[in-house]
């Protein structure tokens, strides 16, 4: 049979914009949007650089367009080098910190510049305003990085042989859909295929292209990390507002950018946190799992009426810290949507009233025998226990959600999960009163394994009066052979209302396919995998053992 496949090249320009190709250093051109509003004076650009055709429906420029001229801000859409309109090889991260400096200089120069520019955008155009910040141009004034991490260039964690990270099959998959040459593919990828190095060969061959980026990971050798050399934070400081959603797949990336620039002395004044309980797509907590009528992916109407919500404070941060139009003093540290609560503000992240609530996982020994299994508590257990379960790579504990970028369009229950007899849960008692969740989450696990390596997989859920399970945040880490290790596993952050009747698991296993690679119980190249074995993990609890620290607050946060 012919391996199906469907590509998508650029889309037709919008009418409000203009398109120039704009010459970077090395005489590569970028094509570049501008959006120009009717006033003929002088002003500030927004600036967005995408790999995602920036005249896409899916990017909806042409709809936010209006929003900023209507504030009076010139907006500038570009394909960053390689994708859609623009030249040069296709090869993600590497140039942009030149080519976002060398585009700032472009539009500094044009007659209609005030010589400010702001950015915008999410994901990899989150990735390019740091680039921009790293870049150091002096017309760059603010920037507004939404679900996004200066992170994502460091592909080191997806060649299948760093010290503590599970290997992200579902990161690999976007660059070999994403990345193989200006246009992008769509795909079903058959999970079976071993070893894992050949997961995208047949398409590739189909396609006739290869992407350069899937190639270096799988060889080991990943596109260089700008930021290596050239840290963000080691530039100028300028004010950032950190758009985060509590359910994108990459939170606890976005938080340890946030709480990294609160760290330094120089950018901690230029920090601010902007946070909705949506996921990387903006689906939200609110209408999940998302009923047809409701996405903003289906209908157009449901686009209009979304975008609003998904541009957050942005233009008022704008307005505030680049035009001289707010008090910067007044503008709030942190706003954030407490899930199942509503929008709150603090003068700080975590606010001010939170503490730290250390639960533990107790009765072991039931914690494979159903999905509410073990006790998790306050109090606990003196004396030491274990519980013991089999990590099959063949067999692997499947990933509830099929797309972890759209986690709250599915939003999966996943109490059939808790079931299988290789995942370990823990579960509270209903809570009486409601109890809010507000900073961040991590666990300690006491952990040992028979095989040369393994994974660790840590998810925390609100068990619902029905029993229903969704998730709230997780983690993941790789895991080294023997033990017992204190294995710290971070799980994002999260502003999440745990309300009365409704109770919390803990779930611990040893693999979560496809998202990420099921670990062979070897100690060489995932990739490259084509023995797999059973491994015993040991868990062990009792006094500070394993447990959870959650970041709660007992009254109002606000």
């Amino acid at each position: 049979m012919t391996f199906q496949f469907l590509r998508v090249g650029p889309s037709p320009l919008h009418a409000g914009a203009e398109q120039h190709m704009v010459p970077m250093r090395d005489g590569v051109r970028l094509a570049t949007d501008v959006y120009l509003p009717a006033s003929p004076r002088k002003h500030t650009a927004v600036v967005s650089r995408m790999p995602y055709d920036k005249a896409s429906a899916y990017m909806a420029v042409h709809k936010l367009a209006p929003l900023y001229l209507e504030r009076g801000y010139v907006l500038v859409a570009q394909d960053v080098r390689g994708k859609f309109r623009s030249e040069g090889d296709t090869v993600p991260f590497v140039h942009e910190i030149e080519d976002t400096y060398d585009t700032l200089d472009w539009i500094a120069a044009q007659p209609w510049s005030d010589g400010s520019v702001a950015m915008v955008g999410d994901s990899y155009h989150g990735y390019t305003q740091w680039a921009g910040a790293a870049s150091g141009h002096p017309a760059l004034r603010a920037i507004v990085p939404r679900v996004t991490s200066l992170e994502i260039s460091d592909l080191r964690g997806l060649t299948g042989t760093t010290p503590d990270a599970a290997l992200s099959l579902y990161h690999a998959n976007y660059f070999a859909h994403m990345w193989v040459d200006q246009g992008l593919y769509a795909y079903e990828v058959d999970w079976s295929v071993r070893p894992l190095r050949d997961l995208f060969e047949e398409a590739f061959t189909a396609i006739g292209h290869r992407s350069a980026a899937v190639d270096g990971v799988i060889a080991g050798r990943p596109p260089v990390d700008p930021f290596r050399t050239r840290p963000p934070f080691a530039a100028r400081p300028v004010p950032v507002l950190h758009r985060v959603g509590w359910f994108d797949n990459l939170i606890d990336a976005s938080m340890r950018d946030h709480t990294a620039q609160l760290a330094d002395p120089r950018w901690a004044p230029h920090t601010y946190l902007d946070a909705d309980a949506c996921d990387h797509h903006t689906y939200h907590l609110d209408q999940a799992p998302v009923r047809p009528e409701h996405d903003h992916a289906l209908d157009e109407r449901v686009l209009d009426a979304v975008l609003p919500r998904y541009l957050g404070r942005t233009l008022d941060f704008l307005d505030t810290f680049v035009a001289g139009r707010g008090d910067t003093a007044a503008f709030p540290r942190a706003t954030w949507y407490q899930g199942h609560d509503g929008t709150r503000t603090a003068t700080s992240w975590p606010p001010p009233a939170a503490r730290e609530l250390r639960l533990y996982p107790t009765d072991a020994a039931l914690a494979t025998t159903g999905a509410d299994g073990g006790t998790l508590t306050e109090a606990r257990e003196r004396e030491p226990a274990a519980v013991r379960w089999t990590h099959d790579p063949l067999d692997p504990v499947p990933s509830p959600v099929r797309d972890p970028w759209v986690h709250l369009q599915e939003y999966p229950e996943e109490q059939s999960v808790h079931d299988r007899p290789d995942v370990l849960t823990f579960t509270g008692a209903p809570v009486t009163a409601p109890l809010d969740l507000v900073g961040p989450v991590t666990a300690t696990v006491d952990i040992g394994t028979s095989a040369a390596a393994g994974h660790l997989f840590v998810k925390l859920h609100d068990v619902a009066p029905d029993g229903t399970a969704r998730m709230i945040v997780r983690g993941q880490r790789r895991i080294p052979g023997g033990g017992p290790l204190a294995a710290r596993v971070d799980l994002g952050h999260t502003g999440y209302r745990l309300r009365a009747g409704h109770r919390l698991r803990l779930q611990l296993c040893g693999s979560d396919f496809p998202l990420y690679a099921p670990h062979p119980g070897t100690d060489g190249d995932l990739w490259q995998a084509t023995a797999f074995s059973p491994a015993e993990q040991t868990l062990r609890t009792g006094g500070d053992r394993t447990h959870l620290t959650l970041t709660v607050c007992d009254g109002p946060a606000q």
